[in-house]
């Protein structure tokens, strides 16, 4: 078995690493760290869930001067909780005397300014965030070192190709770059060939989606029936952590209001919360205080964290490169994982073309009653209104201005008692389901989970 002292890497980090059960490197790891202690350029295809944060961690903190009174590592992250996630896998294994920032919008920039004065020896951050401190001339890049571009098609995809353009300029020509995509696109050779200098190209072998460890079924559901088949299947498989992924920040919340309606222990994340409520959010999740994440692709993204047993696709992923990441964010590190992705007629083709795309077939399974028989689908409230008047439309059809209505006839002792009764029984039901069976299992596993990297295997399916 290789080790991380075979690659180049002092046996302090090693040890740094066997603390949180890291005892051999990933196949990334071990084409690219050797590469980067020569000082050599990389670009390098990795997958999140590879254990490309320590591919590019480990050199830097091996070469990194750590009495420069200057900056000498920047990392670029697309998203902010991508930034934050870096920044604490950094955090877990440098030396005390190793400072590290993570800048990004939504912080109190006031907070930032003070920790700028102290000497930060790598910066984290987010392009926009980063340009406002190098335009405000609070960071200064002049004398970096290395520089690492993660997940670099999506940079390019939430379009901070002009952002990159700017930042590279405040650097020295004879820094190290370090380019990190899942995917090699036209535009990211382009990219690469402007930034890197004579740099070596490193892929790992492509397996069947992000891990072979990942069971993926798509459902054919039409789009009134997925609000019941999401939670019929939730309660079905009852995972211990999932997240469910919607294409819009408006879908996002209107799932969580109906889950949350129907008792799941659940949160969302999007675009539109605070930073402050993210973090709160990311946080809680980290911890299992709740069960079902509900986000977007960009909110969710860099999402890595022990525990997550299924990823549902509630909505199709646009492309390939989407649906690659989502599912990227069960079966990490060897565990076992479910993906589900719900399809309708129309959303097909783009099924087919992803399938296409990755070189693989995903098992489709028909959307079926308990019993086993087709059944017809109960309506999505994500997707349509229940008007008020709807219990009375048979009653009101036919009636016009000035034609003469009927009154209610007048209700008797009995039947008002028999309703207050009917009203109480149900009160009792409520409370006696709420909550779901899903979540039942849930904070039973919460309670067994023990601390560091434990990864909580998913319920095997039944076979349907």
């Amino acid at each position: 078995m290789q080790d991380f002292q075979r690659l180049g890497i002092s046996s302090r980090l090693e040890g740094e690493l066997n603390k949180y059960g890291i005892t051999s490197p990933t196949p990334i790891q071990t084409k690219v760290i050797p590469s980067l202690l020569k000082g050599q350029d990389i670009i390098a295809q990795a997958q999140t869930g590879t254990g490309k944060t320590f591919a590019f961690a480990l050199p830097i903190l091996e070469k990194i001067q750590k009495d420069a009174p200057y900056t000498q590592a920047l990392i670029l992250s697309p998203t902010r909780e991508l930034a934050l996630q870096i920044t604490d896998e950094i955090n877990k294994i440098k030396e005390e005397d190793v400072t590290v920032l993570a800048a990004y919008g939504g912080q109190d920039v006031e907070k930032q300014l003070h920790r700028l004065k102290q000497q930060i020896s790598i910066i984290v951050a987010t392009p926009g965030r980063l340009i406002d401190h190098l335009r405000r001339g609070t960071i200064d890049l002049s004398k970096l070192s290395f520089l690492v571009l993660d997940e670099a098609d999506q940079m390019l995809h939430i379009g901070f190709l002009d952002e990159i353009a700017f930042i590279m300029k405040q650097t020295p020509n004879d820094r190290q770059t370090m380019l990190f995509s899942a995917t090699i696109s036209s535009d990211i050779k382009k990219l690469a060939k402007k930034y890197t200098k004579n740099a070596a190209y490193i892929t790992v072998e492509k397996k069947q989606g992000p891990a072979l460890t990942v069971k993926q079924i798509s459902m054919h559901t039409p789009p009134r029936a997925k609000q019941g088949a999401l939670m019929s299947l939730i309660n079905e498989e009852q995972p211990f952590m999932a997240v469910i992924f919607c294409r819009t920040k408006r879908r996002v919340s209107k799932l969580y209001e109906v889950l949350r309606a129907n008792r799941f222990s659940c949160r969302e994340l999007h675009g539109d919360l605070s930073q402050a409520k993210r973090e709160q959010v990311m946080k809680e999740f980290r911890e299992a205080k709740f069960q079902l994440l509900i986000a977007t692709d960009v909110a969710a993204r860099g999402l890595d964290i022990d525990g997550i047993t299924h990823v549902f696709n509630y909505d199709m992923p646009m492309d390939a490169e989407s649906y690659v990441h989502r599912i990227g964010r069960t079966g990490r590190a060897k565990a076992e994982g479910f993906a589900v992705t719900f399809y309708s007629s129309d959303d097909r083709p783009l099924l087919d073309a992803i399938e296409k795309e990755l070189n693989i077939t995903i098992e489709k399974k028909p959307l079926l009653k308990k019993d086993g028989n087709d059944t017809e689908q109960p309506k999505d409230h994500t997707h349509t209104k229940v008007s008020k008047y709807s219990k009375n439309k048979h009653a009101k059809k036919g009636t016009f201005k000035g034609e003469r209505k009927s009154k209610p006839a007048k209700k008797d002792a009995t039947s008002s008692k028999q309703e207050k009764g009917n009203a109480s029984n149900k009160k009792q039901e409520t409370k006696q389901k709420e909550t779901s069976p899903a979540f039942e299992r849930f904070k039973e596993a919460r309670k067994k989970k023990t601390t560091g990297s434990a990864i909580f295997k998913p319920k095997k399916s039944k076979k349907r």
